[in-house]
């Protein structure tokens, strides 16, 4: 059994943020820039998302705002080496990660699916009962609440007080 990593496509997922510097068009022609080193070495994006621009978590070389793009991609494993390599030189990104992903079967993606439906439908029919509950509320006079009292009685309670000859 051989010690090194097998050859062939493997699917990987990078998240990359692209210095506040520049404008976005800019930053666009960055992202342009990765996408093509992907595409060069024969690997193919299968997902491509664009998050905008967003406040770092902690400054990153004195800037607090970057843009995020995020890729999903098919490479040759000896490829990977020589994008992690130019990534490291680029002086226009931030930060970047690149991590493999385990590519879903048809059922996993169906069940995750249902998943999802499930959480939805519950949440909604919280969200429903937590709409009725607040209306049930509003609805219902108040039975501790006291009337209000009127001007004319606080006066007299006030002239009271004021005329009373032992304050302390």
């Amino acid at each position: 059994m051989s010690k090194t990593k097998p050859s062939g496509l493997a699917h990987y997922e990078i998240l990359f943020v692209v210095s506040n510097r520049f404008t976005e068009d800019e930053a666009k022609t960055s992202i342009a820039k990765v996408e093509k080193l992907i595409t060069e070495g024969e690997g193919k994006i299968t997902l491509n998302e664009y998050w905008g621009k967003k406040r770092l978590a902690y400054p990153i070389k004195h800037e607090a705002y970057g843009y995020y793009q995020l890729f999903e991609f098919d490479l040759e494993r000896k490829d990977l080496a020589r994008l992690d390599e130019k990534l490291r030189l680029d002086h226009e990104i931030l930060r970047f990660i690149i991590v493999t992903k385990k590519l879903k079967s048809d059922e996993q993606l169906a069940k995750e699916q249902k998943i999802k439906e499930k959480i939805g439908k519950k949440q909604a029919e919280q969200e429903k009962k937590s709409q009725e509950e607040k209306t049930k509320k509003e609805a219902k006079p108040k039975k501790d609440a006291k009337p209000k009292a009127d001007i004319e009685s606080l006066d007299e309670k006030l002239e009271g007080i004021l005329n009373a000859d032992d304050l302390l």
